[in-house]
């Protein structure tokens, strides 16, 4: 076993380490010096907002290391498919170990937080980013996937409001909803058309020959299944989105009668 191997086994269990000690210990000490009302929740709405930061945690993590990776690896940038980078293979570890230890709180928890679409999510992830840490292939593709995780923060914030009764309608709900739909588009969404036309533009090139066809295959049908969901996800978000935005106008407009207003 070579060095590089053992760095990434290591990466992976201390990220699982981590993610479980910042769940079980971190999330409940920290959640409650900065929210009173992290206090008043059930014991399912802990459970889940330590979820929640947790996967706030390895979202800014993991996303802006795949920024810095997307935008100024140069190896990954000259051959995305085959380019060395050592830090995308530690950043894809770090996303693996956080991807046990989520499957592993939502199995444990699986009445209070347990999710078909996310345990389906993870094991997808995870069968993708085997090739990359195993073959050491498409590490930079695998680093431009985990952009996607950008939007989390926003998505968990928008729960956060919700578990302590922000009014729907408050200027931090608003601007985080906005911001979430926002963000989850361009990072999940608008991402999909030239990712797959830089999959078509090197489908039997050379380099893509090497790759194996289970490698080939694994590639696009894990993309694939991923890119559902989160097209799935839009759908919903952008719904809520309307509706919320929907509201806000009607509010405004009774105020403005209210107020002997017309327009």
């Amino acid at each position: 076993m070579d060095t590089n191997t053992i760095l990434l086994i290591s990466t992976c269990f201390a990220s699982f380490f981590t993610f479980q000690i910042i769940f079980h210990v971190v999330s409940y000490w920290f959640s409650a010096k900065i929210s009173p009302g992290f206090n008043n929740l059930n014991f399912k709405k802990k459970i889940e907002w330590n979820s929640r930061v947790v996967s706030t945690c390895h979202s800014l993590v993991v996303g802006l290391v795949g920024l810095y990776i997307f935008l100024f690896d140069e190896a990954g940038i000259a051959d995305p498919l085959w380019g060395d980078t050592s830090l995308g293979k530690v950043n894809v570890a770090i996303a693996s170990g956080y991807l046990v230890s989520d499957l592993l709180i939502l199995i444990w928890y699986w009445k209070v937080i347990g999710d078909k679409y996310f345990v389906i999510h993870h094991c997808t992830a995870l069968y993708a980013y085997h090739f990359v840490l195993n073959d050491g292939v498409l590490v930079y593709v695998g680093n431009f996937r985990l952009l996607a995780e950008l939007s989390s923060p926003f998505v968990n914030q928008r729960w956060f409001f919700e578990a302590l009764k922000y009014p729907k309608f408050s200027k931090a709900n608003v601007i985080n909803g906005i911001l979430m739909t926002v963000v989850f588009f361009v990072v999940r969404i608008a991402s999909i058309p030239p990712y797959y036309g830089y999959m078509y533009s090197v489908f039997g090139t050379e380099a893509y020959m090497r790759l194996g066809f289970l490698i080939q295959f694994s590639w696009i049908s894990t993309c694939v299944v991923l890119d559902v969901m989160n097209v799935m996800w839009m759908i919903k978000i952008s719904k809520g989105c309307i509706k919320v935005i929907s509201l806000l106008r009607q509010e405004k407009a009774k105020k403005s009668l209210q107020n002997g207003k017309l327009d």
